[in-house]
């Protein structure tokens, strides 16, 4: 039985090498992908979150891209001088201010993001559908472990 339970922890130390490492390359891949559209990848995020879902409150995107209240809103200002996004201040509540893609930014995102959609499709072309779903349902677990590992963690220290 010890020898079951050691070979599992070699296992699972293998898996989270391979996992660190896959995921290490495709970020570097995709921040490669997104560099070559002029954006950097925080701002590519914001972008594809307007594109893919329309008009949103900073709050929202900030939380679909996994960042800070003030990290954002620089993103935002960024986006904006260039042209990307426009602000629209919400008339029922003052606090929050709606950002949605300009017109020049839909013309962009229209033009690439098809070709980063093409990128992403070729990261997964050598797994069955089968598979590609299995690995989707498989990482969403460990990802909840490991937040719920976190928050235990978390409550011991």
């Amino acid at each position: 039985m010890d020898g079951q339970i050691m070979s599992r922890e070699k296992e699972a130390l293998r898996v989270l090498t391979i996992l660190l490492r896959a995921s290490g390359s495709v970020t570097n891949m995709l921040k490669k992908d997104m560099l070559t559209y002029g954006m950097n990848p925080t701002e590519f995020a914001v972008m594809e979150v307007l594109f893919n879902l329309g008009k949103q409150p900073i709050q929202i995107i900030g939380k679909k891209v996994l960042l800070a209240s003030s990290s954002i809103t620089y993103v935002i200002d960024q986006l904006e001088k260039k042209g990307m996004v426009d602000r629209e201040q919400c008339e029922d509540d003052r606090r929050v201010t709606f950002v949605s893609l300009s017109a020049e930014g839909q013309e962009l995102m229209g033009e690439i993001f098809p070709q980063h959609s093409s990128v992403i499709k070729q990261l997964f072309e050598e797994l069955s559908d089968e598979e590609l779903h299995k690995l989707g349902e498989s990482l969403k677990a460990v990802g909840y472990k490991a937040i719920d590992i976190y928050d235990t963690i978390e409550d011991e220290a």
